[in-house]
């Protein structure tokens, strides 16, 4: 499967001023989808936009309420690492973190929703004040290439017996 050549969209939408809303459908069962977010070997192989040239070079998920993530991108002077802690986990139906590398990171809360064989993959970035236009543009320009890596790595992951 081509991450180019997607089976589903990826909407991006700004919901009121201090959200941004992220969806997509994929041909996997929601559990598949859950885990690819919740085991940090699955993440790192699908989270980094390959055309940013961004490579994951650590990635440490404790996906349990109370518990962490540490995930950096690149190494030396260059590492940019993104932080926080789960608010709430709900095998396989929800993920809330924190995003505490920055003062106004936002708080992220992905579903996942069965549509028969196929999940419904809804992320929420909800920002303490208005959406930084970074942001909406962010998630403009990564969330559909991102979600392409991850419905080509589902593909991959279904095809073995």
């Amino acid at each position: 499967m081509d991450p180019a050549k997607p089976n589903h969209p990826t909407t991006v939408s700004r919901k009121g001023d201090r959200e941004v809303v992220v969806s997509r459908l994929f041909d996997a069962p929601v559990q598949a989808v859950f885990d690819a977010w919740a085991n940090p070997e699955l993440f790192r192989q699908w989270w980094a936009p390959k055309s940013m040239g961004a490579v994951i070079t650590a990635c440490e998920i404790d996906a349990r309420t109370g518990g962490g993530y540490r995930i950096t991108f690149g190494e030396g002077a260059d590492a940019m690492t993104f932080f926080g802690r789960y608010l709430e986990v709900t095998p396989p139906l929800r993920l809330v973190w924190t995003n505490e590398e920055g003062e106004d990171g936002p708080v992220t809360t992905v579903t996942f929703e069965a549509d028969g064989e196929r999940a419904l993959l809804t992320m929420s970035e909800a920002y303490p004040g208005p959406v930084p236009e970074d942001a909406l543009a962010g998630q403009q320009a990564m969330a559909g290439e991102q979600l392409g890596q991850l419905e080509a790595l589902l593909a991959k992951r279904a095809e073995r017996p």
